[in-house]
């Protein structure tokens, strides 16, 4: 393990010398709670659609089949579940309200609701999925795009796509799956480079289908997800990991911007805000104070009774405490804070087309 982390050490520090350190944060003035941002969008994206994962779902999945139907997800927002992997808003609302439009609707419920309904977008993000096939049985990223595709022409013209922004949330299931499988760590490396490979197949395929801007996550320090801590902390061979993949992302964008001659691609820059409220003391205002921000507030087997009907999970007191909500998801607070670093540097660069 120990080689592994060097290893890896020695990629970063040569993709820092290349490519520079990934861009500080700033953040725009916020209330509490939800809070509202208020930005010029004259130009700016007036549809988001988004593809992904559990990070980005807000209900694709059909009930029987997921644990965010299931009490107490959604006890925050709406006030029952509704299939977000978390106790209230996710990272889809949060970045829909950056641009000023509702959270677009789950392609699930697209033929539930009229066409006007649909016109701030689409979420096709399916929560437990990845670049490749995982072992959900959702539709991956690509069949993602597909369903995408499927719809051009018919509920959304090549106009509506010039004035739209995606969002790609790539957050590890990939890597969750290739663990989970015990393949090799060794080779874990030229794996990581094969979900960023097929990743900008899938970015540059979003592209030519028209939407104007495309944003994409950094991975998130995943060796600090409740699922892989320990009583020392964060996993750093993890960590290390994900630096790996990030420097591997942002020369992939740094190419396609290139070949765009714009800013078409943008990295929202997950990482380094995860750290940031997870450090925060107080020196950063807009992010809330969160004493044990590694520790989930849903613990145990959050949304899963026993045969007897028994919660197989404790829940904290006050969702808004914790940063995380289960293992591997923020709660809604959490979610409102790394929206909250991310702040204007953000939003100046996806309200520009």
């Amino acid at each position: 393990m120990d080689s592994l982390i060097k290893f890896f050490f020695s990629i970063l520090v040569i993709s820092s010398l290349i490519f520079g350190e990934i861009n500080g944060v700033e953040s725009a003035s916020s209330n509490h709670h939800y809070r509202r941002y208020h930005h010029a969008h004259l130009s700016g994206p007036r549809k988001l659609f988004v593809f992904g994962d559990s990070y980005a779902d807000t209900g694709n999945i059909k009930k029987p089949h997921a644990v965010s139907w299931r009490v107490p997800y959604g006890n925050t927002f709406p006030g029952k579940p509704s299939g977000r992997f978390s106790d209230g808003r996710v990272s889809t609302d949060f970045l829909a309200r950056v641009l000023g439009i509702k959270t677009p609707f789950a392609y699930l419920w697209k033929d539930s609701v009229g066409k006007e309904r649909l016109r701030n977008g689409m979420n096709f993000a399916y929560g437990g999925t990845g670049v490749f096939n995982t072992n959900s049985t959702s539709p991956n990223m690509t069949i993602q795009i597909n369903l995408f595709e499927q719809l051009l022409g018919d509920i959304y013209s090549q106009s509506d796509l010039s004035s739209s922004l995606a969002l790609v949330s790539v957050a590890g299931n990939d890597y969750s799956n290739y663990l989970a499988l015990n393949r090799s760590i060794a080779a874990l490396p030229i794996f990581i480079k094969q979900v960023v490979d097929q990743t900008e197949l899938n970015l540059r395929r979003i592209h030519v289908l028209g939407v104007k801007k495309i944003a994409i996550p950094s991975l998130q320090p995943l060796g600090c997800l409740p699922r892989y801590t320990s009583s020392q902390g964060c996993n750093e061979t993890y960590n290390a990991l994900v630096n790996y993949h990030n420097s591997l992302l942002e020369q992939v964008v740094a190419k396609l911007n290139n070949e765009t001659n714009h800013s078409t691609f943008a990295i929202i820059d997950f990482y380094n805000a995860f750290l940031t409220v997870f450090k925060n003391k107080g020196e950063n205002p807009e992010s809330k104070v969160f004493e044990t921000p590694l520790k989930p507030c849903c613990e145990g087997s959050c949304g899963n009774v026993d045969e007897k009907g028994a919660n197989k999970y404790t829940l904290c007191d006050n969702p808004e405490s914790a940063f995380f909500w289960d293992g591997l998801h923020p709660t809604q607070e959490g979610w409102q804070s790394i929206y909250s670093v991310l702040g204007k540097p953000l939003s100046a660069s996806l309200l520009k087309l």
